[in-house]
């Protein structure tokens, strides 16, 4: 697949186009391209996030910094990153702004991580929405994948039974998710490693060869966690 560069020229569409780092060293402008329809502004970097406003097409937006979220086939190609833009305050999809460049323009956002997953005070013998057990690693692993990517992962997505984490690898690959050892905001981490294995979700990818986690019953049973781990400790990744 082709689009329009944010450069005005014709590029090849390419895995990994644009890459969130630190070189961008202030905010940036940019002007949404929808080809009519206004471009929803979400409370957060991806389809799962509900509506705070729009902005119409060939509106100029300030762009405060940039991070990876759902990805988006939009006018200028398919991409996972969400630029943070200051009005309305919420996140848009950056394939569908123009910036006058095809890399980063803003500085990353330093996203703050907390406990707002809806069932951390439920019984962890209970089933969620999804059918995962609440407050396990699964449950909380299903849920941001549902809230930060858009994807309506369940304990049957795409006609598989996902069950304990120790089996995400296999049920991934036969349902055709991508599995690497390529840590990426937004993926799962997963361990085969014990009786029923483990998953987290991975918020953060550092320049040092770490990654910080955010996970359930892992620390603390059927309690919530953040942890930094070496990219490379990690058995597989999956990329949602």
């Amino acid at each position: 697949m082709a689009w329009i560069g944010r450069s005005g020229l014709v590029i090849a569409a390419s895995a990994g186009a644009i890459m969130l780092g630190a070189s961008a060293a202030s905010a940036a402008t940019g002007t949404v391209n929808t080809s009519g329809t206004a471009l929803a502004v979400r409370s957060g970097a991806g389809t799962g996030y509900g509506s705070v406003g729009s902005v119409a097409d060939g509106g100029g937006v300030t762009i405060s910094c940039q991070t990876r979220g759902t990805t988006i086939t939009g006018t200028y190609g398919t991409s996972s990153v969400w630029d943070k833009i200051t009005s309305p305050a919420g996140y848009v999809s950056d394939s569908y702004v123009y910036t006058g460049s095809d890399g980063t323009v803003a500085p990353p956002c330093v996203q703050t991580l907390t406990d707002d997953y809806p069932y951390k005070a439920d019984s962890s013998s209970q089933a969620d929405p999804w059918n995962f057990y609440k407050r396990e690693c699964v449950s909380f692993a299903a849920w941001r994948v549902r809230q930060r990517l858009g994807v309506d992962l369940t304990n049957a997505y795409r006609g598989v039974h996902w069950g304990n984490a120790i089996n995400w690898d296999n049920a991934a690959l036969s349902a055709g998710v991508k599995v690497d050892h390529t840590a990426k905001v937004g993926a799962i981490a997963q361990y085969n490693t014990g009786t029923y294995g483990h998953v987290a979700y991975v918020a953060r990818v550092n320049g040092d060869g770490t990654i910080l986690l955010e996970e359930y019953n892992y620390l603390s049973a059927h309690n919530y966690d953040t942890r930094t781990v070496t990219a490379s400790s990690v058995g597989n990744y999956l990329h949602f």
